[in-house]
């Protein structure tokens, strides 16, 4: 299916052209046409499908087929809400590149920034706003937004919104807007939580899911070394210096990991970066303008600070500690091996974290092959599952490869 199959305007298409854009990814296909029809929908879908095209195309198209270009527009007419300035900003992008032909006017505000500049935009009149839960708020008691007559609302990255504690500031929110609008749910995961958010949210919602949580990339080629705690900065430095890779993402729990990793990487001649909530926005932006030019070749990353990471071609993805929930490390590794990409994803497993790596194989179904051959042998046991009846172990073994370096892999069952 092409772009012309969905009934797009003239406007919409000719931006879509600009940007090379022909064939639609699945979410944009499935959930284009139901948006259109002004259908509420709930989509599940991982960051890195599209998802920010398949709403922002037909709300655009929608707007645009009621608008009065002759006028400034008279209230706002579309919001959409999601959870960090870093995906705001990358939505705020989307909606510029896709609209630019429509005259729709738009505009971003979040916090961590002065008001000033988004103030002054949205009193020259904005028809779709694109927010974060706290600076909205803050400028709808100052009186600056009126959002009580959005048609259209948008709840974007709705797991990652109640992870990040706004679940109170959303309900403020929701309780501003009008009762009828067309409603529009994305989220990367669905616990109970969410839909029971989006039960009371939705009316009749068409439900649009693709690339369920459960599954990774087969174009991404996964590993683990089992190694201690102690070793794993040792073993970091070695891959990255070793390998000479130029474009790695490596994630970590905590701000202060990422922090300290960054710390230990620049001290050894290897040019790296931190983003993570602390940080400033001039920075966060600094830094991964400076990664996608590959002034740095490393960017140490929370994950929550890693949503909103829009880097083509990453070509490694390094869990310099294994999340604790399985389905963070499916979102960590589709980081890389985007776009038909391939991509490499290397995990270090020390003691403490042999639970967590027997629940990722649990969720994706295989184990992930065990890198043996590197200078950092472990004195634990990696085995994750029973022995055979007879007390032994089976094991296979193949070549696992990254840039000119290659490695024997152990599979322990």
């Amino acid at each position: 299916m092409s772009f012309e199959h969905l009934r797009l305007i003239t406007p919409i298409h000719k931006a879509l052209k600009d940007e090379a854009y022909h064939v639609p990814t699945a979410i944009q296909a499935k959930a284009i046409p139901y948006i259109l029809e002004k259908k509420d929908l709930l989509g599940c879908a991982q960051t890195g499908t599209g998802k920010t095209a398949a709403f922002a195309i037909p709300i655009l198209q929608l707007l645009h087929q009621q608008q009065d270009v002759q006028n400034k527009p008279k209230h706002i007419r579309s919001l959409i809400l999601t959870p960090t300035r870093e995906l705001a900003i990358q939505i705020g992008e989307s909606f510029e590149k896709y609209g630019k032909y429509t005259g729709l006017r738009f505009t971003t505000i979040y916090g961590g920034v002065p008001q000033f500049q988004q103030v002054k935009s949205l009193q020259r009149g904005v028809d779709i706003l694109i927010a974060t839960p706290g600076r909205l708020l803050d400028l709808i008691s100052q009186r600056y937004v009126n959002i009580g007559r959005i048609e259209i609302f948008v709840l974007d990255e709705a797991d990652r919104m109640l992870d990040l504690g706004f679940e109170r500031d959303v309900h403020k929110i929701l309780r501003v807007l009008p009762a009828e609008k067309q409603t529009l749910f994305f989220s990367a995961t669905m616990p109970p939580t969410i839909r029971q958010l989006a039960n009371s949210l939705l009316v009749n919602p068409v439900k649009v899911e693709v690339n369920p949580v459960s599954s990774t990339a087969e174009n991404v080629d996964q590993g683990v070394y089992f190694i201690e705690k102690n070793d794993k900065r040792s073993l970091l430095i070695h891959i990255l210096k070793n390998d000479n890779l130029q474009k790695t993402l490596v994630f970590t729990r905590t701000k202060h990991g990422a922090d300290k990793i960054t710390k230990w990487l620049q001290q050894s001649g290897i040019k790296a970066d931190a983003i993570h909530g602390d940080k400033s926005q001039g920075h966060r932006q600094r830094v991964l303008n400076n990664f996608k030019a590959q002034k740095s070749h490393v960017l140490v990353a929370t994950d929550i600070a890693a949503r909103g990471i829009d880097v083509p071609d990453i070509s490694h993805v390094i869990n310099f500690e294994i999340p604790e929930d399985p389905e963070t490390y499916v979102h960590r590794i589709g980081r890389t091996g985007r776009a038909g990409a391939s991509g490499i994803a290397l995990s270090f497993c020390d003691r403490e974290e042999k639970m967590y790596l027997r629940d990722i194989h649990r969720l994706i179904a295989k184990e992930i092959p065990v890198i043996t051959d590197h200078p950092y042998p472990v004195t634990f046991s990696p085995t994750l599952s029973q022995p055979s009846a007879n007390g032994g172990k089976r094991s296979t073994t193949r070549v696992f490869r990254s840039g000119n370096k290659s490695w024997r892999q152990q599979r322990i069952a």
